[in-house]
């Protein structure tokens, strides 16, 4: 591929973790990877960049709704599965 595009938090921890999304990106700035302190401080429920301004990969922090995905996923399974009988 030859380049990363985006850097890519989310899920629970991914979403909530100040600490771990700074620990991650450390080191990577010869990457273009670097992220603003205060944006990644920011509680946000809908998608944020968190990246430093000018740098050449984006940070982004996407919320979830893994409960949702998992109860509709089950459906599937359900549905598929009494079909069958």
């Amino acid at each position: 591929m030859g380049r990363v595009d985006a850097l890519v938090f989310t899920g629970g921890i991914g979403e909530n973790d100040v600490y771990v999304r700074e620990k991650t990106c450390t080191g990577l700035e010869m990457l273009g990877i670097a992220i603003n302190p205060e944006k990644n401080t920011r509680k946000n429920t809908v998608a944020m960049d968190i990246s430093k301004e000018d740098e050449a990969v984006s940070v982004l922090v996407i919320p979830t709704n893994e409960e949702l995905e998992i109860a509709m996923q089950t459906m599937v399974c359900i549905q598929e599965n009494s079909m069958r009988e």
